[in-house]
């Protein structure tokens, strides 16, 4: 291999896993799709919220110390909806701890600035509202979410942002590759889409309550302490602070860096912690956790 590994012995977990994310996707198209389209539809969706954790592992300098070559392996769009470096770009912007939850800075953020909340007709707050949920979010949030994305692109691309451009250029054949895959096998396109929707959906999930509106920078970021399949799913990002602190740190030493610094992370976060997923789908799959209008805006 030409580009070595970053870490000896390490990094090819994460190289292991993307070839591993492909091979199922073919998979699940070839085989799975000609004995059920439920169930091919169920791995598909699976598989898409797991290359979408494995994006964000790239994005952060994994597997491979070459940028051109990690981002190589993210060619195929498996999502759909989403070009790889708008997502490169607007995770990395998120990653200014102190705009973090900013409505208008934090290009992840889920608050509001509460006088455009004050402005939002009836029926768009009913949407808002159901979104606050975790039930909402899964559901609903994947629409709403790409809906904004999708204006707030064709206005950037309307005032000539070459990055849009550039992106989307390189975006579209994915996409074309992606569903011509797609038609040579079983699966309709129309499962596929629905498929790459709800993997959007779990990934959502992780990000319900991943930041909170907090004076304080590194008390606006959660830890979830699970261990169970939807960490494994999120490549460990569950321990959001320990990323937030170690960016460029890989998934598999996420786990090892909280154990040995735990006191520490949940001191630098004001104990704003998880013990699992359970817990929260438990709390808040019909309940909102979060007012829409941020608490704390405008900051003084």
């Amino acid at each position: 291999m030409s580009e070595p590994l970053q870490k000896a012995g390490r990094e090819w977990l994460t190289l292991t896993l993307i070839v591993a994310c492909y091979a199922t996707w073919i998979a699940t198209l070839l085989w799975g799709a000609d004995w059920s389209i439920l169930l091919a539809t169920l791995a598909s969706m699976l598989v898409v919220a797991f290359h979408s954790s494995l994006t964000h592992e790239v994005l952060h300098g994994h597997p491979f110390k070459s940028k051109a070559l990690n981002e190589a392996l993210m060619f195929l769009p498996l999502s759909l909806f989403i070009p790889y470096n708008r997502f490169r770009d607007q995770h990395l912007s998120h990653h200014r701890d102190s705009n973090l939850t900013d409505p208008y800075d934090d290009p992840e953020s889920n608050y509001l600035d509460p006088a455009v909340w004050a402005t939002l007709p009836g029926w768009k707050r009913m949407i808002y509202r159901a979104n606050n949920t975790l039930a909402g979010r899964i559901l609903l949030g994947p629409g709403l979410g790409q809906t904004n994305f999708f204006i707030e692109e064709w206005r950037a691309a309307r005032r000539g942002d070459r990055a849009v451009w550039l992106a989307w250029a390189l975006h579209l054949p994915g996409v074309v590759i992606v569903l011509w895959v797609v038609s040579l096998s079983d699966m309709p396109i129309w499962a596929y889409v629905v498929a790459a929707y709800l993997g959007l959906g779990l990934i959502k999930i992780r990000t319900f309550l991943e930041h909170r509106a907090n004076a304080s920078v590194r008390g606006r970021t959660v830890i979830v302490e699970d261990r169970g399949p939807l960490s494994y799913l999120f490549l460990n990002n569950n321990l959001h602070v320990v990323h937030h602190m170690n960016p460029t740190a890989a998934w598999y030493d996420l786990p090892g860096l909280y154990q040995r610094g735990k006191e520490r992370y949940q001191s630098c976060n004001e104990g704003y912690v998880y013990p699992s997923y359970a817990r929260i789908f438990q709390q808040y799959f019909l309940r909102a956790k979060d007012p829409i209008a941020h608490p704390l805006w405008p900051a003084e």
